[in-house]
């Protein structure tokens, strides 16, 4: 190479004299397979420290994601509850109610614990939700999740509807009774005694949330009034939203459409330290994942620095054939930082083909291992969720490609303040 086309190399920033140079620098020679295998190292750290990242954001976004949808999608938004007298007249709130703009529906509820038990199994306990069979029509993460039996004989009062997971414990089916216990039952004269009725199951549903799906027998409204003696009346009323984040702004419309005092809590109250507990878990595991990438890059400052000191006499050569010291510097960012964008957006690629099968790859690891892998009883949810979120993923790209730069200035910098004496002084 002459010194004019030096000089033009030099002239343009990252032209093709510097991309060869720099390209032939990262291929592996026979010399200089030290350098290759920690340039391969840093690359293999770049992509899995961003797939990790990618899809472990993405499993806990679908966790929450997934949590939210079916804690909301079985309790209302908003939970409306009676101050000083009885909820009488719950059929005219609930019906004031449902007629603000922004509310679905609106539903009167009943609601006690209970020791239920079947066919089998020792008992366990469980939450009676009365509501009226209209209700739980429109309560689409019950009603479109019917796995046997239907609401027909709901709807005409003849029975109860339960858990998946309840049915299965306790050995029941379409047809079996499941016989409740409430510790509040008749007053006689040796005291209160618990109430024990049988109910026939007329359907079994599965949410998709092992705790509910374990837990809960939804039961007719005036059934459950008479079971629990509170005749005539509702506990509280749930309020269904069209958009839960905008809850605060429907509290006084609601609390002016009921018509007496009330006490008004809407869900992120009820649920403010689980959502918590998660955010703060989710921002966490950002941080440490962070480290991983973080190490991959200072794995490229390693490996660059090694690959000055081997091509000391190379920077000479190109120095007194006119090569500038920023071209010098270009050459090895360059040689840098295509190991950091390649090894970033080979995570991007794996992290997206993980998160697409996601499942798929948990069912093979149970199958192989012989164990539960997200075991539902202790994680809620039936199946491994995953959802990326484009603003999330982007942040990490962008964190990735920086640390990738900033990994090479120095080595770079180094490069381009060798002296071309002392590197040919012993040659």
């Amino acid at each position: 190479m002459s010194k004019a086309e030096a000089a033009n190399g030099a002239i343009r920033p990252f032209s093709y004299f510097e991309r060869l140079v720099a390209w032939r620098y990262l291929r592996s020679r026979r010399k200089e397979t030290v350098v290759s295998v920690i340039a391969l190292i840093s690359f293999l750290g770049i992509m899995l420290g961003v797939a990790t990242l990618i899809v472990v954001m993405a499993v806990m976004n679908g966790f929450r994601g997934e949590l939210l949808t079916r804690i909301l999608g079985v309790n209302g938004h908003i939970v409306v509850q009676p101050i000083d007298s009885p909820l009488s007249d719950y059929e005219a709130v609930a019906g004031r109610i449902s007629q603000i703009p922004g509310v679905r529906y609106a539903m009167p509820l009943v609601e006690g614990q209970v020791l239920a038990s079947g066919r089998s199994g020792a008992g366990t306990g469980a939450l009676v939700r009365g509501m009226r069979a209209e209700d739980l029509t429109k309560v689409d993460l019950v009603a479109k999740n019917i796995r046997a039996g239907s609401l027909v004989d709901f709807a005409a009062g003849q029975g109860v509807a339960v858990g998946s997971r309840m049915a299965a414990n306790l050995g029941l089916a379409v047809g079996d009774s499941i016989t409740l216990v409430a510790p509040e039952g008749d007053v006689t004269p040796f005291g209160t005694t618990p109430r024990v009725k049988a109910y026939p199951v007329t359907a079994v549903f599965e949410i998709g949330m092992s705790e509910y799906d374990a837990s809960i027998v939804f039961m007719p409204l005036e059934e459950a009034q008479l079971f629990f003696n509170v005749e005539g009346l509702a506990q509280f009323i749930e309020v269904f939203v069209d958009q839960p984040d905008s809850v605060e702004a429907l509290r006084p419309l609601v609390e002016e459409a009921a018509q007496r005092p009330v006490s008004i809590t809407d869900w992120r109250q009820r649920n403010q330290v689980l959502f918590s507990a998660l955010e703060v878990e989710r921002n966490v595991m950002f941080m440490i994942l962070t480290m991983i990438v973080l190490v991959a890059a200072l794995n490229i400052i390693s490996g660059m620095i090694m690959l000055v000191k081997d091509k000391g006499h190379d920077i000479a050569i190109l120095r007194t054939m006119g090569a500038t010291s920023g071209s010098i510097m270009r050459i090895f960012l360059m040689a840098g930082a295509s190991i950091g964008v390649a090894g970033t957006f080979a995570g991007l690629v794996l992290g997206t083909l993980i998160c697409l099968n996601v499942e798929s790859i948990r069912e093979f690891f149970t199958w192989l291992s012989g164990t539960m892998i997200f075991d539902p009883e202790v994680y809620f949810l039936s199946q491994l969720p995953a959802d990326m979120e484009s603003d999330e993923t982007i942040s990490v790209v962008l964190m990735a490609l920086i640390l990738s730069f900033l990994a090479t200035l120095f080595p770079a910098w180094r490069a381009s303040r060798l002296d071309p004496v002392d590197a040919l002084r012993y040659e």
